[in-house]
């Protein structure tokens, strides 16, 4: 098993209202006719899936305003979109795993996670892509190509994490679910050999803009088909004592439903 120093996570749950309810803000005032033109231009762009108005105070890359996840095939496309560049904050680096963070734009499903390779029932599934400069967990990949599996925690890249509410990290907070010493949870093959629920596929996401897109086989879409979703930026923050829990949500930046009620359809 790898060290302690591979690790990750992020957010999302439909139990959680208390942390993920910042509610949209309502539309910016005073906008010209090329504000309108940009914004029907983005409503084409963006059609279907869950619309969101600008929220204050949200920095332009973390602000959703649009998720969406369709299928071609037994491919499943996951869409968020933002007001700013997509992926352009990271986080600060601090030199060690306790304490460190981790940015992330998250999809928390309906989905049962037996269908990624989870024990059935064990959570909520959500699929994230995740930044964090403090430790890599994805060691079957080298994303940056330097021939280092682990030295490019920091570029985005892709996770399948369970989540449950545990109030270890804050009142009505959610946490990535840890696997208890000397028990041995059903877990994906691209499991990274980490204490807790969490999958590293190697999924690549792609950056072009406002958007941001992952493709994800599946070997049988329908546990896709008919799954509810949402949308969330958020910060996680690795445990200070690197201990159960061992993965925090944070701070939520933004939900795409407001109140992560997960209405998203999908190919809708």
């Amino acid at each position: 098993m790898r060290t302690a120093s591979r690790i990750k996570a992020f957010p999302a749950a439909a139990l959680a209202l208390a942390m993920f309810c910042p509610g949209p803000a309502g539309a910016h005032e005073g906008k010209g006719h090329g504000h309108q033109e940009k914004e029907q231009k983005e409503q084409k762009e963006h059609r279907g899936g869950i619309r969101s108005a600008p929220a204050k105070g949200v920095k332009a890359d973390f602000d959703i305003f649009h998720t969406k996840i369709t299928t071609e095939g037994n491919v499943a496309v996951f869409h968020i979109a933002v007001s700013g560049k997509a992926g352009k904050s990271l986080p600060s680096k601090v030199g060690k795993l306790a304490g460190s963070a981790v940015f992330s734009y998250v999809w928390p499903t309906t989905i049962d996670p037996s269908a990624i390779g989870f024990e059935a029932k064990s959570g909520i599934l959500a699929f994230a892509v995740t930044s964090h400069p403090d430790f890599d967990d994805t060691p079957l990949y080298d994303e940056n190509g330097d021939g280092d599996l682990a030295n490019d925690g920091d570029l985005w890249h892709s996770h399948w994490v369970v989540l449950q509410l545990d109030d270890a990290c804050g009142k009505g907070a959610l946490k990535v679910v840890d696997i208890p010493e000397g028990t041995k949870p059903k877990v994906p093959k691209t499991w990274p050999n980490l204490p807790i629920l969490i999958d590293s596929p190697g999924w690549s996401p792609v950056f072009k803009g406002t958007d941001l897109t992952v493709r994800v086989p599946f070997d049988d879409i329908g546990a896709v088909n008919n799954a509810g979703f949402d949308g969330v930026s958020a910060a996680l923050r690795v445990n200070a004592s690197v201990h159960s829990p061992l993965l925090c949500v944070a701070n939520v930046f933004k939900v795409a439903s407001g109140k992560l009620t997960l209405p998203g359809k999908v190919n809708q």
